[in-house]
């Protein structure tokens, strides 16, 4: 059949949305008032369509997010002092294209991690790469690199992201190469893209945990610099759940 020729040609040419669309609108009953004018219209949006859900796959993936997280699913009725005007005003994305940082700080489970995945998930399908790390992981893929030869490959790859994560930052005090590494990261990336932190420690602590005065003043005005500051507070939020949970199960 001409339709069969037509689906294995747009296939062959890789236009698998229109294919899949067409194929869909055969099986149902065709609309016979719909012009070829319309029908092409509604083949290039569905190719158009697919096209941008596989980049936004291919964008999540390399990301490497911790969690599947979204702003939309935060959660404002614990009080932890995130507000949705804060939410709002970087769910616009427009700190990443101003090449600005966010600092999400707070004591454990308050969701900074959440939080920071979910900026990356909205960077993502605004069309940003993004690239996750956990700092001491960071740290030792950079160590890995030096040791393998990578190492000019994997700050490529830093500084390209238009988003990059760093989270759980100062956990553990930095060591002299882990300081240098940090800084080569930063500057390579200062002015060209975008850089969110989170940590249990307030940026006026930093200083301890980097260790070096002179170093830890370089990473410092390259990251609180044009910043968002979030600071969370209030009881861990799976602290809380857990309590809701044992509460539900008693009441029955």
């Amino acid at each position: 059949m001409l339709v069969d020729q037509t689906l294995e040609k747009l296939s062959a040419m890789k236009l698998h949305g229109m294919a899949n669309y067409l194929r869909g609108w055969l099986e149902k009953a065709p609309d016979k008032d719909v012009s070829a004018t319309d029908l092409v219209g509604l083949l290039a949006d569905a190719e158009w369509m697919y096209r941008e859900n596989k980049k936004l796959s291919a964008r999540l993936q390399h990301a490497k997010l911790r969690q599947p997280a979204c702003l939309e699913e935060i959660d404002y009725g614990h009080a932890r002092g995130l507000t949705k005007a804060q939410v709002l005003e970087l769910s616009t994305s427009k700190w990443v294209e101003s090449r600005q940082n966010v600092l999400l700080t707070g004591p454990t489970g308050v969701g900074k991690s959440f939080l920071a995945c979910a900026l990356g998930q909205k960077a993502c399908r605004d069309g940003y790469s993004v690239v996750y790390r956990r700092a001491s992981r960071l740290f030792d893929e950079l160590a890995q690199a030096r040791a393998d030869g990578t190492h000019l490959h994997v700050l490529k790859r830093l500084a390209k992201a238009q988003v990059l994560i760093l989270d759980d930052f100062g956990l553990e005090p930095l060591g002299a190469a882990e300081r240098k590494e940090l800084l080569e990261v930063l500057e390579d990336r200062y002015g060209s893209g975008a850089t969110v932190v989170t940590s249990q420690l307030d940026p006026k602590d930093w200083h301890a945990v980097i260790g070096e005065a002179t170093l830890a003043d370089a990473i410092l005005d390259r990251l609180v610099h044009n910043a968002h500051r979030l600071k969370l507070a209030g009881d861990s939020i799976r602290k809380v759940d857990v309590n809701l949970t044992k509460g539900r199960k008693q009441a029955k």
